[in-house]
């Protein structure tokens, strides 16, 4: 079959192709759908200022948006920097290695991890996060949450309802490593049981889903319950061990405590004798939590309007995509920042400023000729 286009035109848009690094990671930005104004943000209070204080790069996933951001503060200048991936959502950072891991959940569903690379040409070569490995899973497995337990890395499969070690040095998929009592069905998502608060073992850690048991109707449609619905998982048991959440998501451990995202009510709290306190209520679907020091660290999402039953707690008609900054002493909000055009925010994870300041890439269909020149010449740490 003849091309449509005279050879020596084909073969010239042959030879442009996958030219630009960011195209070879992940595909092409206009097909992903990414533009400049996703990166545009407004800051209230002093949540750079704390950034920077407490020496670190802030890493977001905006999932539907395709974007992994990273936010540094020196010197009060701001740097905001991106990696394009398909549809990230957790992120888990090996703190002894510096090397960070993300959860892709496109199909197939991959497991990134990334690693800290210098240009040694360069005099003051920055310390960038570049893709190092991949690990590639069929998208059944809908990996949402990512986490270090007893120094291994575990992600939990929505799609299997269960938690699965992810070995890096096996090409095979993994298997489940655990699962609740109640969840005898494992082909497909029927309690979307979406994320970890990871102890030093599987037994002592806990995990949040969306209902307890499969029932008549699945995660995803309209008419899939949530008000009320959410429970926390044992890891030792296997039961559940608190209820009446909606949604819940980013189940973390603090200062002994378990803590949790109430997404379908906008609020931010913990887990007190197997009910839910709420510490924060915030302008949006709470989702993506972490802590440094004394500071929480709070992502919220616009409610996708066709699953608005799913928030039934989130009355604000416009909500917002950014993070909050809370003192945990006194519950005020230290600052905040806002992505006009953001979507959904799933993950946040903190590595430190010292050794990472984030991505090469800092601007949208630009590209510069040192990122060509580091992408030539990079070695990893």
């Amino acid at each position: 079959m003849k091309p449509g286009l005279p050879f020596d035109k084909l073969l010239a848009i042959q030879n442009s192709a996958l030219r630009e690094p960011s195209e070879v990671i992940c595909g092409s930005y206009n097909a992903s759908g990414i533009v400049p104004e996703l990166l545009k943000y407004t800051v209230k209070g002093d949540f750079f200022s704390v950034l920077e204080k407490l020496n670190i790069t802030l890493l977001v996933t905006r999932e539907y948006e395709h974007l992994v951001i990273a936010l540094n503060v020196k010197n009060k200048k701001i740097r905001q920097s991106f990696l394009h991936l398909p549809h990230p959502s957790g992120i888990a950072v090996k703190n002894d290695t510096n090397k960070v891991y993300i959860a892709a959940t496109r199909n197939p569903n991959q497991v990134v991890e990334l690693a800290l690379a210098s240009n040694p040409g360069e005099k003051k070569s920055k310390a960038t996060l570049i893709p190092a490995r991949v690990k590639y899973y069929g998208g059944g497995y809908y990996f949402h949450d990512l986490a270090f337990i007893g120094g291994n890395l575990y992600a939990n499969s929505v799609g299997k309802n269960g938690i699965i070690r992810v070995d890096f040095n096996s090409s095979k998929p993994d298997d489940l490593a655990w699962s609740p009592l109640s969840a005898k069905q494992n082909t497909s998502n029927h309690i979307q049981l979406n994320s970890i608060a990871a102890g030093k073992s599987i037994e002592g850690s806990y995990f949040s889903a969306s209902a307890e048991k499969p029932g008549k109707y699945k995660p995803g449609e309209l008419k899939f319950p949530v008000d009320k619905k959410g429970v926390i998982f044992s890891g030792k048991t296997k039961k559940v061990v608190a209820r009446g959440l909606t949604r819940p998501h980013s189940a973390r451990f603090y200062n002994d405590k378990l803590w949790i995202n109430n997404s379908g009510y906008g609020e931010f709290g913990y887990i007190d004798k197997q009910n839910f306190t709420s510490f924060v209520k915030l302008p949006g679907w709470t989702r993506g939590l972490c802590f440094k020091d004394n500071v929480a660290f709070v992502g919220v999402s616009r409610v996708i309007q066709k699953f608005k039953a799913y928030a039934p707690g989130i009355k604000e008609k416009q909500q917002q995509c950014g993070i909050y900054a809370i003192d945990m002493t006194t519950k005020k909000i230290i600052g905040n920042i806002e992505w006009p055009y953001g979507n959904q925010i799933f993950g946040l994870e903190t590595i430190s400023a010292e050794v990472c300041d984030g991505f090469l890439f800092t601007k949208v269909n630009s590209s510069s000729k040192e990122e060509a020149n580091f992408f030539s010449n990079y070695i990893i740490k």
